[in-house]
C-alpha cells in the first residue's frame, strides 16, 4: 500500500541552500524565506467596500489601506492588494480565515493563501540595485518609502511588493509574496541577480 505524507514543505525547501553565494566578502544582499505564517486575502463583496473598511476598523483596530499601503496593526499587517482587498499576514493562528469569517461575514470574501504563496525578505546595501534588475518599480526612497507596496511583477512573475521597517543598521528590507508554483524559480533569478554583490541566504520560522 503506498503511504502518502502530508507533511507541510517550503516550495523553496531544495532551492534554498543557507550560506553565502556569489562574490566573496561582506554580503550585499540578504535573502530569507519566512515560514510557518497565516495569509488571507480579504475581498469586498460587490457594493460592499465601505462596509469591509467599517468591519476592518472594528477588528484591527487601524484603517485598511485603500492604496497601495501596508498598514500595521498590533498583530498582523494589512497588506493592499488591489482595490478594496488586502492581504492580513500574521502568525501563530490569530488572524486564519476562521477567526476573521465572523468580523467580515456580510462585507467580504475571504481566501486562505497560507500555503499559495512564499515570502521572501530582502534586505541589504544592494537590496534596491538588485531588485532594479527584475522590477520597474521605482524604489527610490521618496518614491517607495517605508510602508509601500505594489502588485507588479518581477520578470513576468505576479508578485506582492512592499517596504517594510528599515533594519538595524538602517539598511532598506523588501517583502515579496510569490505564487508558491514559480518561487523556485523567481528564488534562482534573485541568486542570478544578486551574486555579483554577494549573498547571504537563511530562511526564518517567525514573521520578524
Amino acid at each position: 500500500m503506498v503511504e502518502f505524507s502530508w507533511e507541510v514543505r517550503s516550495p523553496l525547501e531544495h532551492a534554498l541552500v543557507s550560506g553565502a553565494h556569489g562574490a566573496q566578502g561582506d554580503a550585499g544582499v540578504s535573502l530569507t524565506e519566512i515560514r510557518y505564517f497565516d495569509l488571507v486575502q480579504v475581498m469586498a463583496r460587490r457594493g460592499k467596500a465601505a462596509e469591509l473598511a467599517k468591519d476592518a476598523k472594528a477588528h484591527f483596530g487601524v484603517a485598511a489601506p485603500n492604496s497601495p499601503t501596508v498598514v500595521q496593526a498590533s498583530d498582523a499587517a494589512l497588506i493592499w492588494s488591489g482595490p478594496d482587498q488586502f492581504f492580513v499576514l500574521s502568525t501563530g493562528g490569530k488572524h486564519t480565515t476562521q477567526m476573521l469569517a465572523p468580523a467580515f461575514s456580510g462585507s467580504a470574501s475571504l481566501s486562505d493563501q497560507s500555503h499559495a504563496r512564499v515570502l521572501i525578505s530582502i534586505s541589504g546595501n544592494k537590496a534596491r540595485t538588485m531588485l532594479a534588475k527584475l522590477s520597474s518599480i521605482d524604489l527610490h526612497p521618496t518614491a517607495f518609502p517605508v510602508g509601500a507596496a505594489a502588485a507588479t511583477s518581477m520578470d513576468h512573475t505576479s508578485v506582492t511588493l512592499w517596504r517594510g521597517a528599515d533594519r538595524a543598521d538602517g539598511l532598506p528590507v523588501f517583502n515579496v509574496l510569490v505564487f508558491a508554483t514559480f518561487a523556485e524559480s523567481l528564488w534562482h533569478t534573485m541568486l542570478d541577480s544578486a551574486a555579483e554583490y554577494g549573498v547571504a541566504i537563511t530562511h526564518s520560522e517567525e514573521l520578524a
